[in-house]
């Protein structure tokens, strides 16, 4: 039978997740974390709050339970994507809006519209917002939905590429590598004028990794106020804000090697163990208000590793 052959997590004491930590016999896709732990009921998770700063590993030995609410958007851009809704469990929600509009801007905007109005829901009822899609630009529908509700978040921003052109800088015309210039309120601002809310200031964006950035990219990148790390391990060292965080993870960002299933793949990326040190040390925190994931490709090879040591990472950070 396929199964996983698991150590200790170094995280959380409980059956290891990370390559490193774990090595993968067969193919799986373990929920277990994210489902929560037994008796806690769908979308709970053990969390740990930040040690003080003489505790050692105190923080380690208490716990708080956090409810999570999952939000599946089982599409790209304005389009389905077939194999997310997958999965699916008992508890979380599906934004499935119907795109309508004459432009894939209204298009995309109608669907990040309804993932709006469900963080705001998760949110009043005290559960933290956690969305999985299959692009980045849902994460203009979370910004909606936290500054709806009073979350004014720094957004930690994990992603092989830089998201962060315009029309004037990229190459291709793809607006899926616009987001994360959207949010910062460079080039494309429709979908979030449609949606009513204003940029991010770029003080209160980091940019982590980005390690393939077009050429017109890089230079807006660098002219930019927000925060660039090259390597993620930066922010193990990295004195982070006090207010909300907002954790935007393109699993791209991890090494084609382990997370192979992707339609954008960037050699020299992050391992899996490396970026769990990352996302345990911004969870130890206890800062994380919200989470967005943006997937790997379904359809393509080396899907059920690619599946399982991402979900493993989400696990980490909620």
């Amino acid at each position: 039978m396929d199964q996983i052959r698991r150590s200790r997590c170094a995280f959380c004491h409980g059956p290891g997740h990370l390559p490193g930590f774990f090595q993968l016999s067969g193919r799986s896709s373990n929920l277990g974390h994210l489902q929560g732990k037994a008796g806690l009921g769908p979308g709970a998770v053990l969390h740990h709050p930040p040690a003080g700063p003489d505790s050692g590993t105190a923080g380690r030995e208490n716990f708080r339970v956090i409810r999570n609410q999952f939000i599946l958007t089982p599409s790209f851009l304005d389009q389905p994507l077939s194999g997310l809704e997958e999965l699916f469990q008992p508890g979380w929600q599906i934004n499935q809006v119907a795109p309508a509009g004459t432009t894939l801007v209204r298009r995309i905007a109608g669907i990040q519209a309804g993932l709006a109005s469900l963080v705001v829901e998760a949110i009043q009822a005290g559960r933290r917002p956690v969305s999985i899609a299959g692009d980045c630009c849902t994460a203009i529908g979370m910004l909606a939905g936290l500054v709806r509700t009073g979350i004014d978040p720094h957004l930690i921003w994990f992603d092989a590429h830089g998201d962060f052109n315009t029309w004037e800088t990229t190459p291709s015309g793809f607006l899926g590598g616009m987001p994360l210039a959207m949010l910062a309120g460079l080039g494309e601002q429709t979908i979030l004028e449609l949606l009513e809310i204003e940029p991010l200031p770029q003080e209160r964006i980091t940019l982590t990794d980005a390690r393939d950035l077009d050429p017109g990219e890089k230079e807006l990148v660098a002219s930019s106020r927000i925060t660039h790390l090259n390597d993620p391990l930066a922010l193990l060292e990295t004195p982070l804000p006090d207010r909300p965080l907002w954790i935007h993870f393109d699993t791209d960002v991890v090494d084609p090697t382990f997370v192979s299933a992707q339609n954008y793949p960037a050699p020299g990326g992050i391992s899996p163990e490396e970026l769990g040190r990352v996302f345990s040390h911004l969870a130890e925190t206890g800062k994380v208000a919200a989470v967005s994931l943006s997937s790997w490709a379904p359809g393509l090879p080396g899907v059920e590793d690619s599946r399982t040591i991402c979900l493993d990472l989400l696990a980490l950070l909620c």
